[in-house]
């Protein structure tokens, strides 16, 4: 079988999974079986993996699938408690005292709050705490979805403390034989892995400055009562703000401290700068923006979740009070990612399962505690015990946010094994790459030299096909370094071009749409999600590419391999 044609029928799944998904409407529940079972067979047939790998891959995937869940479970339960404390009700008055117009709410909420959300915990968490949230504050359910997902990008390369840093590229890339060479050249790993780091969060901090205001004007384009793009530049001025708020903290703790904390500090100077921009009005466009009225919306951006408020009895809570289980959330999710003891102690409880079905080489474990699912439920406990006497927002919220959970489970029961066939298939009988690199040499070789422009397609590619950022990393990293290598041009930045289109293939990635909508009851209109998600990556892989070409070919930035 020819290169080209092991290629497409590599990519032929996802293919079949965009068309059914974006181009017929389908559910995503009707969709993935069909792209899983064309996996399958291409993986028994075509690569000539065997039988018992294929299905020690759907057994690793189930594994994943449930930590998903847990993480879903642990994000609906944690707000549908608050929703029974009153907390939620005193948040978003909040929200609307700091400002009414939904603009500058979500980019409060989804932009700023999010970032910090993902630099703590990442794995999808901040979509699935912001698009609640927003909802919560009286957000359609779609568009919550929306604004989750388009935080999943410039923040997502330095998330859960730097994890597709330190353990994505890290685990990538062949640390061994790269460091010898660089020692050779009188360098060393570190050095080399900060010069990625720097690289990724320039780049990025020049793409997301931007993201804010596409936010805006997505909100207002799609979900406005006029349709109106210009409705959403409106707020150009205060949304570049909150860009820069955000990207300039970032950039400068990615360069001058390494890739634990740009997400982090980033997320916090944002949060703190913006609010206090907003409740002085700095910037904030005189006319305010809403939504029509809710019994005008279209079933479509209708989700199963509803905060009902006026049910709250007594005095409202004081602001403090309300926010005090988010403030909890953020200082146990960054310390469980920066203590070590604290981290040994939740990892400790494991479930693991190594060598599934024999010397497979595949594994996976569940740890309850440590995944951000266990933190969210122990500070939803924290939370009844700090908001409430009594045991009754437990015990409705437990039943509301189960009951979410029976759809997004069907769905990502097929999603996650297929990812885990396509990042397994490298071992078989047809002595082939796998999938996901055969796909990525076939396209690196139809471009050549413009390979850099390329290079953030690549890492999206693999983000959209695993839905997470360090997994694409991981499988393509070596593969940017050789081509870079090939063509003798800055390998650090063309790894670094990879990690940033990982990041921004997240707002693609179909199980995070799936595990952001299970969050507000939107399961079944993934594919709307997609096609709207979709503007937003085309925008940031395009300059992502051609920042790439200007740095390399431009500026000839260079590094020690070279």
């Amino acid at each position: 079988m020819s290169e080209t044609l092991l290629a497409l029928v590599a990519f032929s799944p996802i293919v079949v999974a965009a068309i059914l998904l974006v181009g017929l409407n389908w559910p995503a529940k009707r969709a993935m079986p069909i792209a899983f079972g064309l996996t399958v067979v291409i993986a028994l047939f075509a690569w000539d993996m065997s039988t018992t790998r294929v299905l020690a891959s759907v057994f690793q995937g189930l594994g994943i699938t449930i930590s998903v869940l847990w993480i879903v479970f642990g994000a609906i339960f944690l707000l549908n408690t608050l929703k029974h404390t009153g907390a939620i009700s005193t948040i978003r008055n909040g929200f609307t005292n700091i400002s009414p117009d939904r603009r500058v709410q979500a980019i409060i909420i989804a932009w700023c709050f999010g970032s910090f959300i993902e630099g703590a915990s990442g794995f999808g968490t901040p979509a699935a705490i912001a698009a609640p949230l927003l909802v919560a504050i009286g957000f359609p359910a779609m568009a919550a979805v929306l604004m989750g997902m388009m935080i999943q990008s410039t923040p997502v390369s330095f998330g859960a403390v730097g994890t597709p840093i330190i353990v994505g590229v890290n685990k990538g890339l062949d640390t061994h034989n790269i460091s010898q060479a660089l020692l050779a050249n009188g360098s060393t790993w570190d050095a080399y892995l900060q010069q990625i780091t720097s690289s990724v969060a320039l780049i990025h901090a020049c793409v997301g400055t931007m993201i804010p205001v596409l936010m805006a004007m997505m909100l207002t384009r799609f979900f406005g009562k006029n349709k109106s793009w210009t409705e959403g530049i409106d707020i150009l001025p205060f949304a570049i703000f909150a860009g820069l708020a955000f990207t300039i903290p970032y950039a400068l703790t990615g360069v001058f401290l390494g890739a634990e904390f740009p997400s982090l500090i980033g997320g916090l100077v944002g949060l703190s700068v913006v609010v206090s921009a907003a409740k002085r009005g700095f910037l904030v466009p005189k006319s305010t923006w809403d939504f029509e009225d809710e019994k005008n919306w279209p079933v479509e951006w209708l989700g199963s979740l509803k905060i009902e408020l006026d049910d709250v009895k007594g005095k409202p809570m004081a602001m403090a009070l309300a926010w005090l289980p988010y403030v909890l959330l953020a200082i146990v999710l960054v310390a469980s990612r920066v203590s070590a003891d604290f981290k040994a102690m939740l990892t400790s409880v494991s479930l693991s399962f190594n060598n599934i079905l024999g010397e497979t080489g595949i594994s996976t474990a569940i740890q309850p505690l440590y995944l951000p699912g266990g933190i969210l439920v122990f500070v939803a406990l924290v939370a009844v015990v700090l908001q409430s006497r009594s045991a009754t927002p437990l015990i409705k919220a437990f039943g509301e946010s189960s009951k979410t959970l029976i759809g997004a489970g069907f769905v990502l029961v097929f999603t996650i094994p297929m990812v885990r066939i396509f990042i397994n298939s490298g071992i078989n009988g047809a002595d082939l790459a796998s999938m996901p690199v055969t796909t990525a040499n076939f396209a690196a070789g139809l471009v050549g030299d413009a390979f850099p422009a390329l290079s953030a397609t690549v890492g999206a590619l693999g983000a959209f096909i695993a839905g997470s950022n360090t997994v694409s990393n991981m499988m393509f990293s070596q593969f940017q370094f050789e081509v870079a290598q090939t063509l003798t041009i800055s390998s650090a930045v063309v790894v670094a071009l990879q990690a940033v289109g990982a990041a921004a293939g997240n707002m693609i990635a179909i199980h995070n749409v799936v595990a952001a909508s299970a969050t507000v009851g939107l399961l079944g209109r993934e594919g709307a999600t997609l096609r709207k998600t979709i503007i937003p990556t085309i925008y940031y892989l395009f300059v992502t590419g051609l920042i790439g070409l200007f740095a390399i070919y431009g500026l000839h930035i260079t590094d020690a391999l070279m």
